[in-house]
């Protein structure tokens, strides 16, 4: 988790807790929405431009593997293009698939199926949907945002070849 350092301990921009002692057999739906000051916080630590939405329905349950925490988020905003520094609109849809067990022994071996969901441990009695869903919606960005307006001194990779091209002193003329 990231966000601001209070004293020893790291304060989620974006904190919807849960305790795990609560979490039942039954699937219980959580609906997420952050606020204003949490989606300007989430903004400047994953280095957008804007967030302007981000909700999530997530689902959590309790079972034999441990606690399966999954549902879908959805935002919108915009990026910084990585070539012009443009704003780069962006609106997605991510899933959150995790399962949280409690500590097992490091060398132990698990064996996962194409199907099984991403396993973390779960350290203490909080799980904190807020930041499973920002860590989702930092997984889903694209890290290379570009803008349709062409770059300043970037060449296409067409027209590059073409001025490789052995011929193409004869077009200029």
């Amino acid at each position: 988790m990231a966000g601001p350092v209070t004293g020893h301990v790291i304060v989620p921009e974006y904190s919807r807790p849960v305790r795990a002692h609560e979490v039942g057999g039954r699937p219980r739906c959580h609906d997420l929405e952050a606020a204003p000051a949490e989606r300007a916080a989430l903004a400047r630590r994953f280095d957008l431009l804007a967030l302007d939405r981000l909700v999530a329905a997530i689902d959590v349950v309790r079972d034999a593997g441990g606690v399966r925490v999954t549902g879908q988020i959805e935002a919108s905003g915009t990026q910084a293009c990585v070539a012009t520094g443009e704003p780069v609109p962006f609106t997605l849809a991510a899933p959150v698939a995790l399962r949280l067990v409690e500590s097992t022994a490091e060398d132990e071996d698990l064996e996962l199926d194409a199907d099984d969901l991403d396993t973390e441990p779960l350290t203490g009695d909080i799980i904190d949907l807020g930041e499973w869903a920002a860590q989702a919606l930092a997984l889903a960005l694209d890290p290379y945002p570009r803008s349709t307006l062409p770059a300043p001194g970037v060449v296409s990779e067409e027209d590059a070849a073409v001025s490789r091209s052995p011929f193409s002193v004869l077009k200029k003329t």
